[in-house]
């Protein structure tokens, strides 16, 4: 039985070949979004930081771009470094003062489902290291790792698109967790959140895929595009700790 770091919550024993090799694959898209915004006095702070890709560390081992190449302790080693790195980015920002206000929001919706989407509203659901209980992808290609263990997204982002004529509702582009009452373009990488009892670390922003094309005018889900659209894109967080998640439930963003 292996014990979860105590800095960014890696176990060996959560990541099988596929999540190792698409992680790392990734590596570039979370540091990227680790280091996003950051201020010029804390630079030079982050660059002293350990690098994650140790020597001997594979960055992009041939399976993470789609190769048949078994993944091994090696690999998995590099993946906990890539997180340890990111989670410490984040904590050497909160340290210093790096932090938004903190936001009071609330739990709007619970979505679920047995696979791919829409995910239908539930009135509560148990959370756990893994994200919704029951609760499924279509395909794990791209989805499924511990840092993409629960979705978030804004209803007041869903009520602004479907006011230029999206036809987007709660749950229909696979959040978990529609949430109201938080200023989402202030949201980054690393934020922590509590929401009812589950406690969670925001990872990255969701790429859209065309399995939600549907909910978009044009079938374009480009419109929630972080890259293109800043402020518009669901939210993947890792599961700090669990819980029962209500809607109504309290959220907030960064507590002190």
């Amino acid at each position: 039985m292996t014990t979860p770091c105590a800095l960014c919550e890696f176990d060996p024993a959560e990541w099988n070949d596929q999540d190792t090799a698409r992680t790392l694959g990734r590596a570039d898209y979370l540091l990227a979004h680790a280091v996003a915004g950051l201020p010029a006095s804390l630079q030079r702070a982050v660059d002293e930081l350990p690098a994650w890709a140790s020597p001997g560390l594979p960055a992009r081992p041939a399976m993470a771009v789609g190769g048949s190449a078994a993944v091994g302790a090696t690999d998995r080693d590099a993946v906990h470094r890539l997180l340890h790195h990111v989670v410490a980015v984040a904590e050497l920002r909160a340290a210093a003062g790096d932090l938004p206000p903190s936001q009071y929001g609330a739990v709007v919706q619970v979505n679920a489902s047995g696979g791919g989407v829409p995910k239908r509203s539930v009135t509560e659901n148990v959370v756990g290291r893994g994200g919704l209980v029951g609760d499924r992808q279509r395909s794990r290609v791209h989805h499924g790792r511990p840092w993409q263990a629960l979705c978030l997204w804004s209803a007041e982002v869903i009520a602004a698109l479907a006011a230029e004529g999206h036809p987007v509702t709660a749950g229909a582009a696979g959040e978990n967790l529609t949430i109201g009452g938080v200023d989402w373009a202030s949201l980054r990488s690393g934020l922590v959140l509590e929401v009812g009892e589950v406690r969670c670390r925001l990872s990255v922003p969701a790429e859209p895929c065309s399995n939600i094309n549907g909910c978009f005018a044009g079938t374009s889900s480009r419109r929630i595009d972080h890259d293109r659209h800043p402020g518009w894109s669901r939210w993947y967080a890792t599961v700090l700790g669990g819980g029962v998640i209500r809607q109504g439930d309290a959220v907030v963003v960064a507590p002190r």
